[in-house]
């Protein structure tokens, strides 16, 4: 082969070719981004619109739906999704992979500019994030400042702060106490005076202003007119005229109490006991969580920096934050490759017995992993799971080839040939197969293109990281390998070296100091590398000599009995294929009781306990409650913190994070170490603990990383409110009883207690009022209206006006409120409307335009395929009203579409890998006889599976497709070289069991490289094993039954189907 040849006779130009790809692959190195998975999550965009004091069914009307209409047509959208709860709407927006979400969000902004909303609604905010994710860090500010001044701080601080860092999408804070003024009107004395209450609020707004009267001259001076009027402080404000009686001014303060106070508490954070104020940070969704994070830390650090100059007593505590445990995970697959690594190469030693083989050999892997990161920046592909664990996966298959080339080089080198000719011929000889046996590995990850879903974006990394790193090793065998191999380094004395510089006059002495550096250092310095690696090699000879000789004697006697018993399979060949056979219709068989689940769940140290207390609870026993949780959780061994939150939770799957008084969080954190294991263990204490708590709802939930769905998520779609809610929860009682859920839980559960008002319309017409005006005066007395605003420096405090506390504390108060404040006689509100305490809709929950009721759960100790086929047979059990249907959605549907696009990549990976082999053997009998190895090795994946009783999966799928593409190298290269020595004359039966022996020992050693390369991944230590042992657990079991199977069936499937 020509590039064999170059390589051998231009050792310098390949060194410097081999040294250049190093450089540009570490410094690609250090700039790849870092994260834990490839984006699997949807580009999103949410659209935020708050809307004070309206009940779910409002914010549906008038907030979610004309915005849900209005962005359906954008180009890219794949759904749209909306939760309108009490003052709030979100509307979730997800678009396809591809979309440029910079373009987007203008297609976004445009509708919402055309739209018509609310006077009274707030301006819509859009997030560059999904709010159903955790943010990705978590901060508890605390300090002997008062919680006022330590939510303004966080506010106005910390919070613009990090909000102007790139990647950041929103802080939000929350805890802590809001400054605001109160002016508490007493009603009694207002409808003595027949002043209402929005004439307070009105004179309020027309008092606090400041305006300019233009420009006044005055001979050749000229003055601008400003009328000073803003309120200065509180004190000021009491002393407003609200109106007159009998010509006398009626002061602010005659009618009402005027306060500095705070704005009604909705959420209370505590760590380790102690109250704080939190910071929420939360990335935009196409931005790097490590980066994101970096920045955040770097600034955090900046802002206390400067604070501990004045001695200011505050302090931050990072409370949780992705960024770590995605930084771990990557670290452990590293780990993981760097042992496997180890591994290939002592298994390598052993075979060899020579340590400078080894050692060249060996090369292959540190070179094609430094040149696959170069290839990976160019590809923009970030250091995740996915990416390293197909670096991890080909650490034993990048000394495949090198192996394949040594050995057949030193073949050569036995029969008295030069190093180079050796090196060429040796080389050649098995150029082509190495360079299918590639193509058929990397072949098998063409197929992508046609997988979908979260399957391709996690596919997509890993296919490209281990074609480049085996095309990268490739080229290092054809090249490296065969130019090393080639040479014969010479032990040179340093004083020869300075004999040899001296006696070259003629260079002059500049000349000599450059030969000197460029030529004979190195070259004395290779000569004692190999002066070392030989001593060293001796040393370890002697020392476990034992070992040799046991693991010789027992090579020997496998490759001597090899041809004796494939003797024997040939002479009763159709029994054992028949035999065979029978095993894998045995195996396919127990496939399904295998079980299944998208991806496996992941174990990251922390956890999450939602609290649910009875609806009407005050939000001041909610957080008694959660903090004796804390205090119970405290107690279990394992426990490092404990963050607790009362007034908000994040409602697992169906809901962005939720403001209730009756519900809270308990977010602890394990100390370092704790693995899976041990985590579920300290859920069970947990549980056992709170068994007797009365009155509390809890369940446990792991951080979101990413947008999936729950485990199982079923979508009740319809649009009556009272039948979507019966449904549901009749619909979650009976899952309940199914074994393996837990955590079940319809959307509609836990509705609000609301006061509804049913006005008489005939009345309010005969009394010449109208709704709209009695319904401003009932929110005035309730919610109070923020009149205005008090300036004060560079911040606003908020003026709210509204009736005293103990006008506004039962039903019966407002039952007695005058509709009519200025006539003679005060009409009650009972007077025109019926006033009844009901439970309305926590949320209203809208998929693609439709009502949607939610149920949910979580699994334990059963797989997501067969769960969810008992949750089919209860859905066909059920009759539904006409127009209201049930799917399973969340994670099986994803399940689903990946699944079956994987299967259809599955067929093209062994078409063409079929395809390969054809045009290399020029045979389409050949390559068949090859393809045996691939249904055969599918008995070692799923008696591995069993044994370790891993499902199904995304990942196991992964697995099974780039063992297509592995577990047929074996097979090609004992094929190729029968072919050859019949070629050479051999009879059929005779080749097939000299091939055989002849390359059974480098067909072990590659199949055991690559097996103890992914041992460490299957072991599953360490952050993030959950996703990788899958994976490296099938390729192993695969490929060691494969490789048994390919030095038995493939030689009898050879001879009994090639006639000739």
């Amino acid at each position: 082969m020509k590039i064999v040849r170059f390589s051998i006779k231009r050792p310098v130009t390949i060194t410097m070719f081999m040294v250049a790809s190093i450089v540009f692959g570490l410094v690609a190195f250090d700039q790849l981004p870092i994260n834990l998975l490839p984006e699997i999550s949807y580009p999103t965009l949410t659209i935020r619109t708050e809307y004070p004091g309206t009940a779910p069914n409002e914010v549906e009307n008038l907030i979610s739906k004309p915005i849900e209409e209005a962005v359906g047509v954008i180009s890219g959208v794949i759904r749209t999704s909306s939760i309108s709860r009490p003052g709030v709407s979100d509307v979730i927006i997800e678009f396809d992979w591809d979309t440029d979400m910079d373009f987007a969000s203008l297609d976004v902004r445009e509708k919402l500019d055309m739209l018509n909303l609310p006077s009274d609604a707030e301006q819509p905010i859009l997030l560059r994030f999904d709010p159903s994710l955790d943010p990705i860090m978590r901060i508890a500010l605390a300090g002997n400042e008062s919680l006022i001044a330590l939510r303004l701080f966080a506010e106005e601080r910390i919070k613009q702060d990090l909000e102007s860092l790139d990647g950041v999408a929103s802080v939000q804070v929350s805890g802590g106490l809001e400054e605001e003024i109160q002016i508490n009107v007493n009603e009694g004395k207002l409808a003595v005076l027949g002043i209402p209450i929005t004439q307070v609020s009105q004179r309020l707004a027309q008092e606090n202003i400041n305006l300019t009267g233009g420009t006044l001259k005055e001979g050749e001076a000229e003055f601008l007119v400003r009328t000073l009027n803003e309120f200065k402080s509180a004190e000021e404000i009491q002393d407003i005229v609200i109106g007159m009686r009998d010509n006398v001014p009626i002061l602010l303060k005659d009618v009402a109490e005027v306060k500095k106070s705070h704005k009604e508490r909705k959420v209370i954070t505590h760590l380790n006991g102690k109250e704080s104020v939190e910071i929420a940070i939360y990335k935009e969704a196409d931005k790097n969580t490590v980066t994101v994070a970096r920045l955040v830390k770097e600034k955090l650090k900046e802002i206390m920096d400067e604070f501990k100059q004045y001695n200011v007593p505050l302090s931050m505590t990072i409370v949780n934050d992705q960024s770590l445990f995605i930084q771990h995970s990557v670290e452990e697959v590293l780990n993981t490759a760097v042992w496997g690594g180890i591994l290939a190469i002592l298994v390598l030693y052993l075979f060899l017995r020579n340590l400078g083989s080894t050692l060249i050999i060996s090369l292959a892997i540190p070179i094609s992993v430094i040149v696959t990161f170069f290839f990976m920046y160019v590809s923009k592909v970030s250091l995740n799971i996915m990416s390293l664990g197909g670096l991890a996966l080909g650490i034993g298959m990048l000394v495949d080839n090198a192996i394949v080339v040594l050995e057949s080089i030193d073949r050569y080198r036995k029969k008295n040939l030069t190093p180079e000719e050796a090196a060429d011929r040796g080389t050649t000889e098995v150029g082509k197969a190495i360079i299918a046996s590639t193509l058929t590995t990397v072949c098998v990850f063409v197929p992508i293109i046609f997988v979908e879903g979260i399957a391709g974006q996690l596919f997509n990394d890993q296919a490209l990281t281990v074609t480049f790193s085996l095309l990268a090793s490739l080229l290092v065998a054809l090249t490296l390998i065969a130019m090393l191999a080639s040479r014969k380094f010479q032990k040179k004395s340093l004083e020869k070296i300075e004999t040899r510089v001296g006696s070259e006059k003629i260079r002059g002495k500049a000349g000599n100091i450059l030969y000197l550096i460029f030529t004979e250092i190195p070259a004395w310095l290779v000569a004692r590398f190999i002066f070392v690696v030989k001593t060293v090699g001796g040393f370890f000879n002697r020392l476990l000599s034992p070992v040799y000789n046991l693991f010789d004697r027992l090579l020997n006697n496998l490759i001597e009995g090899y041809p004796k018993f494939l003797d024997k399979v040939l002479q009763q060949k159709k029994k054992f294929l028949v035999g065979t056979l029978i095993l894998f219709i045995a195996s396919l068989l127990s496939f399904p009781f295998l079980g299944s689940e998208l991806i496996p769940e992941m174990s990251q140290g922390e956890f999450y306990v939602d609290v649910r207390m009875p609806i009407g609870t005050p939000l001041e026993e909610t957080e008694r409650t959660v903090n004796y949780m804390a205090n119970l959780a405290k107690q279990v061994p394992g426990i490092g913190t404990v963050y607790t939150v009362a007034g908000t939770a994040a409602q697992m799957g169906f809901s962005v994070t939720e403001e209730r008084e009756n519900i809270g969080q308990l977010l602890i954190r394990l100390t370092s170490g704790a693995n899976k294991r041990q985590e579920l263990l300290v859920m069970d204490q947990l549980r056992q603990k709170f068994s007797n708590l009365p009155g509390v709802e809890y369940k446990f939930s792991r951080p979101t990383l990413f947008s999936f769905k729950t485990p199982i998520e079923v979508e009740v779609r319809g649009y009556n409110l009272s039948e979507l809610e019966r449904i549901s929860l009749d619909l979650a009682q009976e899952m309940r009883k199914i074994p393996g859920l837990r955590d079940v839980r319809a959307s509609t559960e836990g509705g609000n207690p609301e006061v509804q008002i049913v006005f008489n319309r005939r009345r309010v017409a005969q009394m010449g009022l109208d709704i709209a005006t009695i319904g401003s005066i009932v929110r005035n007395k309730i919610q109070g209206e923020v009149s205005t605003e008090l300036n004060r420096q560079d911040r606003k405090i908020d003026i709210r006006v509204r009736a005293r506390e103990e006008d506004r504390q039962s039903v019966e108060n407002l039952r007695k409120l005058a509709i009519n404040p200025m006539g003679s006689v005060a009409i009650p509100l009972s007077a025109v409307a019926d006033i009844r305490i009901e439970r309305g809709p926590s949320e209203i929950r809208r998929i693609d335009q439709e009502r949607v009721a939610l149920v949910t759960a979580n699994l334990k100790g059963r797989d997501l395929g067969s769960v969810t086929r008992d949750i089919q047979k209860i859905i066909d059990g059920i009759q539904l009203p006409p127009d209201f249907r049930i799917t399973i959605g969340g994670q099986q549907r994803e399940m689903v579409a990946s699944f079956d696009s994987m299967k259809l990549a599955i067929a093209l990976a062994i078409f063409l890998v079929y395809l390969v082999m054809a045009s290399q053997f020029e045979s389409l009998i050949q390559p068949f006889i090859i393809m045996f190895t691939i249904p055969f090795a599918l008995i070692g994946v799923i008696l591995t599976l069993h044994i370790t009783r891993t499902p199904i999966s995304v990942v196991v799928l992964i697995g099974l497709i780039m063992l297509a593409g592995i577990v047929v190298n074996n097979a090609i290269v004992l094929i190729d070289y029968i072919n050859q020595l019949r070629q050479q004359g051999l009879a059929k039966r005779e080749a097939i069991k000299q091939a055989g022996q002849v390359r059974l020992r480098p067909i072990l050693m590659t199949t055991l490289t690559t097996v103890l390369g992914l041992l460490p991944m299957a072991l599953g230590f360490g952050e993030g094993a959950e996703l990788r042992t899958p994976m490296a657990v099938t390729v192993i079991g695969g490929l060691l039954v494969g490789t048994l199977l390919t030095l038995i069936v493939i030689p009898t499937v050879y001879d009994l189907v090639v006639r000739k």
